[in-house]
């Protein structure tokens, strides 16, 4: 070994025990650390002909956040392992077109109403509305056009302590059949506590059903990188929402004892998945969080990747929490590749079907009120 080389590998090993990192790619990572960023860039045209923008945002520990307005859509979210290596570890397309397609949601604001309503009907003070049935029998994420589809204005946001953008949609009424032009907010920032917090707000003229959520997919282990199934779930939820045969609640909230609905404790998430039968086969179930009805941030959901200690915990303000294993992702190019259970979605939102249940917190937002929800994903390694 050179003089060069063997000095070069000692220096390497010296500050790999110093912080923790154990590549020269990490240090390289380690060495642009130290400043927020923000830039930003052209991503395409929509089919209207709109400019899409692409935002990175950069924390100060050099994770890194990725964001456009057609959709206001997370594209990427890199964090580091226990190694100090960076990998995106959320589903997206690497080009505008794969979001121009009817795609899974991949890292989507979806509104007005994220997950389903039975039969795409609703009656709101004394009035019947027919919305569009996009899944089966059913309306689902706001319809065919819903706001992940559609462009939203994005405002970058910088502040001492962290980045990101503040997205506005303005939706006039009968959009996709609903009543009331609604203005929504979607805030995303990421702090220098390694943190990605969401903002969701809603204001409307006419009561309307609001449920809005983020629909980003994750993979702890790294985009491309296997499957979910290894993954330790802890969800704070003594409770679910049983199903019918077309994912619609029953009405029940049932306790998850006993059944392979249990993440009270840490479980690897295909260890019992065969037996959440469903078409095809796993988890699509909206879970009810502990303590939910003070409206305070309180803890959803843990995750870790034994395989590279990648951690995310997730704190909302919401009622529910659908936890869904990519259980309809088939390797073709409309799921950009990805095989099924490649990824994973926490989706914090209001209970489905709420408008047809009237025993369930309530999604009708009416005049001078404010819908805003708020929910925070924590990145650490272990």
């Amino acid at each position: 070994m050179s003089q060069y080389r063997r000095r070069c590998k000692w220096m390497t090993f010296g500050l790999a025990m110093l912080l923790g990192i154990g590549s020269c790619p990490a240090l390289a990572d380690t060495a642009a650390k130290g400043k927020m960023t923000l830039k930003t860039e052209t991503f395409g045209q929509s089919k209207s002909g709109s400019a899409v923008t692409l935002f990175t945002c950069t924390n100060t520990n050099g994770l890194v956040l990725k964001l456009i307005d057609y959709g206001a859509i997370v594209v990427a979210m890199e964090t580091p392992d226990r190694s100090g290596n960076l990998m995106n570890i959320n589903f997206g397309f690497p080009t505008l077109e794969g979001y121009l397609q009817r795609h899974p949601y991949f890292g989507a604001t979806v509104g007005r109403f994220c997950n389903r309503i039975a039969g795409g009907k609703f009656t709101l003070e004394g009035k019947t509305y027919q919305l569009a049935t996009n899944n089966g029998p059913n309306h689902l994420h706001g319809g065919v056009q819903g706001f992940d589809a559609k462009m939203w204005k994005g405002e970058p946001i910088e502040t001492s302590h962290s980045v990101g953008v503040r997205f506005t949609l303005s939706s006039p009424d009968g959009d996709e059949g609903y009543p009331g032009h609604v203005t929504a907010v979607a805030t995303y920032q990421l702090n220098n506590a390694n943190e990605l917090t969401v903002d969701l707000e809603a204001t409307t003229d006419k009561a309307t059903p609001i449920n809005l959520t983020n629909h980003n997919y994750w993979n702890l282990a790294g985009v491309g990188h296997g499957n979910i199934l290894d993954h330790v779930l802890t969800l704070a939820a003594d409770k679910y929402l049983p199903v019918d045969s077309t994912s619609i609640p029953t009405g029940e909230l049932a306790d998850v004892a006993g059944t392979p609905m249990d993440f009270r404790e840490p479980h690897i998430i295909g260890a019992r998945i065969a037996q959440t039968g469903g078409n095809p086969r796993g988890y699509d179930h909206c879970y009810v969080i502990r303590g939910a009805a003070n409206n305070q941030l309180k803890l959803a959901a843990h995750v870790k990747h034994p395989g590279t200690g990648r951690v995310l915990e997730i704190h909302t303000t919401q009622p529910g929490v659908q936890f869904y294993s990519g259980n309809y992702l088939d390797g073709q190019p409309a799921s950009g590749g990805f095989e099924k259970h490649g990824g994973f979605c926490l989706e914090t939102q209001h209970f489905p079907d709420s408008p047809n249940r009237p025993e369930f917190p309530t999604t009708i937002l009416k005049p001078g009120e404010k819908f805003r929800q708020t929910t925070v994903h924590k990145f650490s390694a272990e």
